[in-house]
């Protein structure tokens, strides 16, 4: 890992360039990522998502760190797993969608506890959505976490309707109640910049990475919901830029990381934003 990346920003961004509504092919991707990981930012990376539909198109490159998206059917993602690590590559964790917004989540939360249980090398996040049966849902996820599964949650905080977006207070409350929970956390959609801002052509508000690892990092020091919502709802630089400077060489708590069509673009925010030094020591 390069030393040019402070350790709370370890791992952080994921590479998210084969999602829709992407159209590189997954040679392409493959090849970009390996690149990638031979630069001095490599310390910020994590792996590559791969949605399991894909699998089969192209064989990564050998030792690549991948990360599956469950988008087939559950019984289907084992084999999509052999066949990467068949393929050479190290497969870093699954993703999968527990239910619909609206739908009850255990039946798919039961289904992927059920794999994290067959494949014990494999670090499973359920997708919960934000909607009814959070709290119990997050209740299942400890308990199986305290059976020695390797399972996390993972949650949409944006997307083509405005009602997927969480306000600072919902994702406050979601994030202690992760705390709450001793549960690290995932997220995805929609973040696509490092402070909470307001896209011009939507008019719909997105969270900030920045917000969210300042957030995670008071609820982790024992802050309430409003002081995390407080955190979440900055749209100025100052009051998140300091904090995670003064602990940018301490490990990163409850925020394990979220996905980035293009990594380059966060990188240039935290290094414009002078967390990461932009490549000189």
């Amino acid at each position: 890992m390069s030393t040019l990346v402070p350790t709370l920003f370890a791992g952080l961004v994921d590479d998210a360039s084969l999602l829709p509504p992407s159209f590189t092919s997954l040679p392409d991707a493959y090849a970009k990522h390996a690149e990638h990981r031979t630069a001095w930012y490599a310390g910020l990376l994590g792996p590559l998502l791969v949605p399991a539909s894909a699998i089969g198109a192209a064989a990564p490159a050998q030792d690549l760190p991948v990360a599956l998206l469950g988008d087939l059917a559950v019984s289907a993602l084992p084999i999509a797993v052999e066949k990467l690590r068949a393929a050479g590559a190290v497969v870093f964790h699954l993703e999968a969608a527990v239910a619909r917004r609206g739908e009850d989540p255990q039946p798919g939360l039961a289904a992927l506890r059920t794999l994290a249980g067959q494949d014990k090398d494999l670090q499973v996040y359920a997708e919960i959505p934000l909607s009814w049966g959070l709290l119990a849902a997050l209740d299942a996820v400890a308990e199986a976490r305290g059976d020695g599964l390797r399972i996390a949650p993972k949650f949409r905080v944006g997307g083509l309707a405005a009602e997927l977006f969480p306000t600072p207070v919902e994702l406050a409350a979601v994030i202690c109640a992760c705390r709450d929970r001793e549960l690290p956390f995932r997220l995805a959609a929609s973040m696509r910049h490092a402070i909470r801002h307001t896209d011009p052509e939507t008019g719909f508000t997105h969270h900030g990475f920045l917000n969210v690892l300042a957030g995670a990092v008071l609820a982790s020091d024992g802050g309430e919901v409003a002081e995390v919502a407080e955190a979440l709802a900055a749209t100025h630089p100052l009051p998140l830029v300091e904090p995670a400077r003064s602990r940018r060489d301490g490990s990163r708590p409850l925020f394990v990381g979220f996905g980035a069509a293009n990594v380059v673009e966060p990188l240039t925010e935290l290094v414009r934003l002078g967390l990461i030094n932009g490549g000189y020591e």
